[in-house]
């Protein structure tokens, strides 16, 4: 059963690409208790393994029903394209506590039996308490489980928002919708999600909001109940090579023509990257990243571009022809 977003002329001039940290731990919570994502991130699941047994995610757990409800207000569409998870947890803790208890209750009733267990009974009974203890929890997760691999995340996201960017300037949005994901179909100014349930959708002005994400993968996530704009999100391109570590195999004629340094950055920019990205996936100081890329840029071989207060730097044609026929 679909899923349908009726656009009006106003709605097509407000759509916008936008990246969530407090999205992304939000998933990455859900993550940890569904086995069936465990297969796309072994790596990170090793890593955080005996720090996040230190978190009790139980109660946010209990907000994040299989199928159902999750509380709009712990995971709202982020205000700007690059919003900070200050900026966004900030938000969450400015939830309106009635507003908020009523949220909670439609998610515990979408799990059979939630509402009536001894944690399930103590976030109805305080809503104001429910809204601290539950940012607070949110934000050690955050430190835990995201923070310490967000430079890695944020590039991928990103070049994502890039990359799509440029299709939607070459194929209109009509064109690109269904290109984010099999699922969506765009026809009349109607966008249709192939989804569970029924639902129509009239966007009224407020148009939506794109949203790669990592640790939703392979899931679309639609809707978002009013005051909210509404939001899709789809997941991110290239999580395969998302873990992976860095190569350590360079092409050594790239080496002898630019050096190791600079060919090893060429060879790492399979998707655009910022300077902190690229530092923190190479092991480099980055400076020396910053150093290199500003080098290869000057010879033609990358070009760079602002995303909110990031650069980007990805590979012109012929710094892809060199990294490709390095070896």
């Amino acid at each position: 059963m679909p899923f349908r977003m009726r656009f009006g002329e106003d709605d097509l001039l407000r759509c916008r690409f936008a990246i969530s940290p407090l999205w992304e731990t939000q998933e990455a919570v859900r993550t940890l208790n569904r086995t069936e994502r465990h297969g796309y991130h072994p790596r990170w699941l090793h890593r955080i393994g005996a720090a996040s047994a230190g978190l009790d995610l139980t109660p946010l757990w209990l907000l994040m029903p299989q199928r159902g409800h999750t509380p709009d207000w712990l995971g709202p569409p982020p205000l700007g394209p690059a919003a900070t998870f200050e900026e966004e947890i900030a938000g969450v803790r400015a939830a309106e506590p009635e507003a908020a208890g009523e949220d909670v209750a439609r998610a515990l009733a979408d799990t059979p039996g939630a509402a009536g267990s001894p944690r399930g009974r103590a976030l109805l009974a305080d809503p104001a308490r429910t809204v601290r203890e539950l940012a607070d929890l949110l934000e050690a997760a955050w430190h835990t489980l995201v923070e310490p691999d967000w430079p890695r995340l944020r590039a991928l996201l990103e070049a994502d928002v890039a990359f799509h960017s440029r299709r939607l300037a070459e194929v209109g949005l009509g064109g690109l919708l269904p290109e984010l994901d099999p699922r969506f179909a765009w026809h009349a100014g109607t966008l249709t999600v192939d989804w569970k349930g029924e639902h129509v959708r009239e966007l009224g002005g407020q148009g939506l909001v794109l949203m790669p994400s990592v640790f939703s993968w392979p899931d679309v996530v639609s809707g978002f109940d009013p005051p909210w704009q509404p939001t899709l999100v789809y997941p991110a391109r290239g999580i395969g090579g998302l873990w992976a570590e860095p190569s350590d195999r360079t092409p050594e004629a790239l080496v002898r023509i630019l050096g190791r340094g600079r060919a090893t950055v060429l060879t790492a920019l399979d998707e655009p990257a910022t300077t902190t990205a690229l530092a923190f996936r190479l092991g480099l100081a980055p400076s020396s990243v910053s150093a290199h890329l500003s080098a290869l840029r000057d010879a033609g071989l990358l070009l760079s571009r602002r995303y909110g207060h990031q650069v980007l730097y990805e590979r012109t044609p012929l710094g892809i022809a060199l990294a490709s026929g390095g070896g």
